[in-house]
Parts: C-alpha cells; structure tokens; sequence
C-alpha cells in the first residue's frame, strides 16, 4: 500500500476546470457501461435462444450468462494494457484508445448473425466481441477515476472521485430505457427478432461523443509532475506486483461484494423474474428503471460521507448492509412484483453505498507512477471474483438451494469484502495527489 500520496509540487500546471473534469470523467464511464449492461441485458433476454442451438434450450441461458462472464475476465487484460500506457504515455490518450476498442466490439455485436444463420460460429464470434468490451472496459474505470481524482482539490478526492462511479447508473438507466422503449414500440416478436440490435449499433453515436469530449481533454497535473521528474517504470505491472501487492489483494477483495449485488440484482434476477415468477418482460425493465434511480442518489450521499468520515467506516457499514440485503433476498422475492422491486431497490441503493468511495479509495492505494495500473487492476480483479460468473453462479446455485442459496451467496461476498476493507488503513488523510 503506498505509504502517502504525493504532494502536489509548486511547479505543477494548473488544473482543468472543474465542468471539464466532470464531463470527461462522467460522460466516458457512462458510454462505456452502457456499452456493457446492454450485453447483460440482452444476455438475459434474447441471447440465449438467438446464439445458442435450440436443441438444448435448458443451456441457452447459462450460456448467455456464461458469455457474460467472459468480459470479466478480459478485464485485467484491459487493466494491465492500458494501464501500462496509462503510466507510461499518459491518461488522456489512453482513454481515447478504451472508448474507441469497447464502441467498436459493441457496434458489431449489433450487426452479428444468429445460431440460425451462422451456425457454430455465432457465439464463438459473439464471445470474441465480448471479451474486447471486456478489455476496453478494464481500461476505461482506471482512468476515468484517475482523471477526477487527480484534479481534485484536498479534502473532495471522494468526491471528485464519484463522478466516473455515476457514469453506470446513468449508463444503466439509458440502456434500461432504450431496451424498454423498443419492447413497448415494437412488441416483443419484433424485439427478439431484430429490435434487441438496436442498442448496440446507437454505441456508435454515443462513443463518437464521448470521443469528442475526450480529445480537448488534458494530461492531469500529477502525472505531467511525475514525467518531469521521470519517475516512470518500464513495466509498471512488475512494480505493482513487487511494491504493492497488499493493496492490490486488499482492493481487489473490497469491491466483491459491490460486483456480486449488482449483477445478481440485474442480471440474473431479471432472468429469474420473467423466467419463474412470470413478470412480463417490460414490467421488469420498468423496476429496474426505478431501482436504479436509488442507486443514483445513493452514489453522492456515500462519497460526501467518505470525504467526512473516511472510506473504511463508509465501506464497512455498507458491506454490512449489503449482507443483509442478501439474507432478506429470498423473503423479498416471495412476495411477486412488489417484492422484487423492493429488493431492487434496496440492493441498488447499497450498491451505490459501497461503490462511490472506490473512486477515490483504489487510487489512493497506489503511488502517481504506477497508479493507472494499480487501479485498474484491483478494480477489474474484484470484478473477477465478484461479478464475472455471478449470474451463472446464481442459477446454479438456485437449482441446487433455491432462492435462500442465491441470498447466502451475496451474505458470504459481504462478508469477504469487509474482512478486507476491515484490513486496510484509512487513506482520506494522505497527502493530496
């Protein structure tokens, strides 16, 4: 764990402007996991009888699920290359380079073909697109964060830090909505047969935005510090293992449990509703329009929290929390529609609890010359133990125990990341970035 964070030095350039910051952070976390709950979405709906043979149909979702899973693992493949650039040649050109691999993996996973059309090589080249989102997504976290943070005034490092944690909500909520909006539009034949696409080639437009924005972006003041005082590394991964393993395991545990609530909640939950509760396809898709509106508003609450108190106690009572929103999951459910939005409530609003103070927490792990890479890494090997076979893991889990074993598995992923986050210093008093 780094033992402070630099201090900034007299001779650094001056900071961008605060609209700027925001903006570039924001609206690139936004596009990127828009680009990647779309796929969740569509796993849970449509890609299982779409890219999978439908002589097995007791696997076309498992293998949708599975499919999704292969993103997370992509991830730190995401996070190593990226964040060697990152540290080597700077943040901003790096973040061009993450938007421009996960828009062009997703745009042509709108134009695939289908089981019926191509045969054996449909989910082949679907979990080939798939593993590039995951690797432009295991890019993109680390510097988005690493541009709010390392702009941020002392004492609103959370703060600043929360901006990029916004941009799944609101990447979220408009997927949610456009898939929603196709399924009242065209009705569901027109949607499984064509309308699903729809999402996936408007990245296009958005990633052209989001590029926009990106390119009149500048270097953040720390790392211009740092190159002038060639603090670089050859291969910051290697200093990472080496220096700063700690943090790296700490980090990656912390996160657990923040993975496993939210693609449990919408991804698997969303198959379990229509699939075994019978809720209509777009009653769900309006649920989670609502429940992750809890997950916006908890997100500013949690980082105003963490610049006052610290991001330990914040995590640990939300770890807490999140734990027994596992517990009560299978009491929930069993209360049809108005018990599953509860429950997506609930599990959206910790989730934004436990999310928003890791935007400034997993930066301040690491030190300016490998912080790209160190970030980025713990953020995406959380994602690998928390969320990459969450969904698939839930359904086995269900056929096994039932909706209680489903539950018990978020308790248990509460319980790794507070052991962790429990394990750590508090890092809200180090010196500013």
């Amino acid at each position: 764990m780094a033992a402070a964070i630099e201090g900034r030095a007299g001779s650094q350039p001056q900071r961008a402007g605060t609209g700027r910051i925001v903006l570039a952070s924001l609206v690139g976390t936004t596009i990127e996991f828009y680009d990647f709950y779309i796929f969740g979405t569509a796993a849970a709906l449509v890609f299982g009888p779409m890219f999978f043979p439908k002589s097995a149909p007791e696997t076309q979702t498992l293998n949708a699920y599975l499919t999704f899973g292969i993103a997370f693992l992509a991830r730190p493949v995401g996070s190593f290359l990226f964040g060697h650039f990152g540290d080597r040649i700077g943040r901003k050109s790096t973040l061009v380079a993450t938007m421009l691999t996960m828009g062009v993996a997703t745009t042509l996973i709108g134009a695939l073909p289908s089981y019926a059309t191509a045969g054996a090589i449909a989910p082949w080249l679907l979990a080939a697109l798939r593993f590039l989102q995951g690797v432009g997504l295991g890019g993109e976290w680390g510097g988005a964060a690493l541009i709010a943070v390392e702009n941020a005034p002392e004492g609103r490092r959370a703060w600043f830090g929360m901006f990029p944690q916004l941009g799944p909500p609101i990447g979220f909520f408009i997927a949610t909505s456009l898939f929603l909006a196709l399924l009242i539009g065209f009705g569901e034949p027109a949607f499984i047969a064509w309308a699903w696409r729809v999402p996936f080639l408007v990245s296009a437009i958005l990633v052209a935005i989001g590029l926009y924005v990106r390119v009149s972006l500048e270097e953040t003041p720390a790392f211009q510090a740092a190159a002038a005082r060639d603090e670089r590394v050859a291969v910051p991964l290697g200093e990472v293992l080496r220096g700063h393993w700690l943090p790296l395991i700490q980090g990656s545990l912390s996160i657990v449990v923040c993975y496993a609530l939210f693609y449990i909640a919408t991804v698997y939950t969303l198959g379990y509703g229509v699939r075994a509760l019978a809720i209509p396809r777009i009653s769900f898709l309006e649920m989670l329009c609502v429940a992750i509106v809890f997950m916006a508003a908890a997100t500013p609450i949690s980082a105003a929290l963490a610049d006052r108190f610290g991001r330990r106690p914040v995590l640990l009572i939300s770890a807490v929390l999140a734990g027994a929103v596992g517990l009560a999951m299978p009491a929930l459910l069993a209360h049809g529609s108005t018990g599953v939005l509860v429950f997506l409530c609930a599990a959206l609003g910790v989730m934004g609890l436990t999310f928003a103070p890791l935007g400034a927490l997993l930066p301040e792990l690491f030190p300016t010359h490998v912080r790209y890479t160190g970030a980025a890494s713990t953020y995406n090997l959380g994602g690998i133990l928390g969320a990459s076979f969450a969904p698939s893991l839930a359904q086995v889990l269900e056929a096994n125990g039932g909706i209680a074993a489903v539950g018990a598995y978020i308790a248990v992923a509460a319980l790794v990341s507070f052991l962790a986050i429990l394990g750590m210093r508090e890092t809200r008093h180090d010196a500013a970035i």
